[in-house]
């Protein structure tokens, strides 16, 4: 199948020889100016960069060198420097190791599971490994089982992380030892699925995966069906504690939250272990967190899939997780260490690579969730411009969310918007929300294809926000193929 990044290339060296329509640039150019004055956008900050995909020239800006919180626009430079910086067949690993040796059946020794940063592992992965260990012998472990995270820090949180969103799947921490749900990956959570039961009693609680690493505390009721339920679901901060209140109807749909664990390394050694005692492997030794020792063998290990496959749940679907890891995993692998400080500096490098500045900007994290980010629309518009020119850019283009389009991971974030318009799967570009910040930047599949990043700040109404968005994509989106 050809990917839309290598669709978007061929367009892009046909239009080559082709000249922009006259009065085209000029009439959309007038649009936008129109739309910008709209009365929605007063006491809001309105940026916008729209440049020729083909020559990189600025066809139009309003605000373009005011720097802005880009919220998840932030992913785009994160993503596109682990691209260059890690390389598209770039895989995580973890390992299981000893300092022991194996004798009629009992490991004598350790058991050491050392992430280092996978965050597609699941349960499935460890009842895997469980399975390898009694295939080379082992019955019984007299030992410890270690839990080893330290391939990066021990800052699990981006320093601007607020405390209410702690508890939620995109706050989740960050670690080198980490398990996700299920396929999109969110690691360091916990599907918490609600059911109703009887009018007047306490609804079902169902953990996926299964786990009694953390404690539930229901204090939700059942309603009638005429009734409309209003669930909800937390932890406690510094706990495993998850207190679920509110009510939920009767015969309505199950409702599932995903929840951020604390300490996800000490939720993947509990996974790990409850793996080794569901298949019958002995243990006389107790958890221990601690650093695996250099004459420690591997025993068995786990590659993950290639960042040009996990960049398509972390893109499409606006994977914090994901972009903090990759984030750690430069710094890790280019200074040696895996800290958000490492990450940053590492991606400051690949900005000056392609001729930006980053001493212009501000940057606090790989994921966009601090409102303290600062860039501005022309960089960031110029940044997707050159990155056309790399070996990796299908990979790129193919991770973004396309407007319009139904398939989860296809549009991912845009799938809902500017459906049966003119901007349908002829917009190619990431999203980006927090309170009063709203983005989109990427690109756009015309007869002059362009390339274009949008971001507001300061406004009190998203959804009117966003229906300016669209009306901008429309506006640039008119003369399409």
């Amino acid at each position: 199948m050809i990917g839309y990044g290598t669709m978007f290339s061929s367009i892009l060296i046909l239009s080559m020889g082709c000249k922009q329509r006259k009065g085209t640039k000029g009439k959309w150019s007038s649009s936008l100016h129109r739309i910008l004055s709209d009365h929605r956008l007063k006491g809001a900050i309105a940026g916008v960069s729209v440049r020729s995909a083909k020559t990189g020239d600025l066809f139009f800006h309003h605000n373009g060198d005011t720097r802005l919180t880009p919220a998840s626009n932030m992913k785009l430079i994160t993503g596109a420097a682990a691209l260059e910086m890690l390389g598209s067949d770039y895989r995580f690993t973890t390992e299981v190791c000893t300092d022991g040796e194996i004798h009629d059946g009992t490991l004598i020794g350790n058991l050491y599971l050392r992430g280092k940063g996978d965050p597609t592992l699941l349960k499935e992965d460890f009842d895997q490994f469980v399975s390898q260990l009694k295939s080379i012998g082992v019955k019984r472990i007299e030992g410890n089982i270690v839990a080893d995270e330290s391939w990066f820090d021990d800052q699990h949180l981006s320093e601007d992380m607020i405390w209410s969103d702690e508890h939620e799947y995109y706050g989740a921490q960050i670690s080198a030892l980490t398990v996700s749900p299920n396929t999109d990956y969110d690691a360091g959570t916990i599907m918490v699925t609600v059911s109703g039961e009887e009018i007047g009693s306490a609804p079902e609680v169902v953990l996926h995966p299964k786990t009694s690493y953390v404690d539930i505390v229901n204090l939700a009721t059942t309603v009638s069906s005429e009734e409309e339920g209003e669930l909800f679901i937390k932890r406690n901060h510094g706990s495993n504690t998850i207190i679920i209140s509110g009510t939920i109807s009767q015969f309505g749909d199950p409702e599932t939250n995903w929840i951020a664990v604390w300490n996800p390394a000490a939720y993947a050694l509990d996974l790990f272990i409850e793996s080794l005692l569901t298949h019958h492997i002995t243990l006389s030794g107790k958890k221990e967190f601690a650093s695996t020792p250099s004459h420690a063998k591997t025993l068995l290990s786990k590659k993950s899939m290639p960042l040009s496959e996990l960049l398509i749940p972390f893109m499409k679907l606006s994977n914090n997780g994901h972009a903090e890891v990759l984030l750690k995993e430069m710094g890790r692998l280019h200074l040696g260490k895996g800290s958000f400080e490492a990450g940053l500096e590492v991606v400051k490098m690949f900005l000056r690579g392609e001729g930006l500045n980053p001493n212009n900007m501000c940057l606090r994290d790989g994921s966009g969730i601090s409102q303290m980010n600062l860039i501005q629309p022309n960089e960031l518009s110029k940044l997707l411009y050159t990155l056309q020119t790399k070996g990796w850019f299908s990979s790129f283009f193919d991770s973004l969310p396309v407007a319009g389009a139904p398939e989860r991971y296809v549009g991912g974030t845009l799938r809902e918007r500017l459906r049966q318009t003119s901007a349908e799967n002829v917009i190619f570009a990431k999203t980006g929300s927090l309170i009063g910040v709203t983005s989109l930047s990427g690109y756009i599949k015309r007869k002059e294809p362009l390339v274009f990043s949008v971001i507001m700040n300061n406004f009190l109404d998203e959804e009117e926000m966003e229906k300016i968005e669209d009306e901008i994509m429309l506006i640039l989106a008119g003369d399409v193929l």
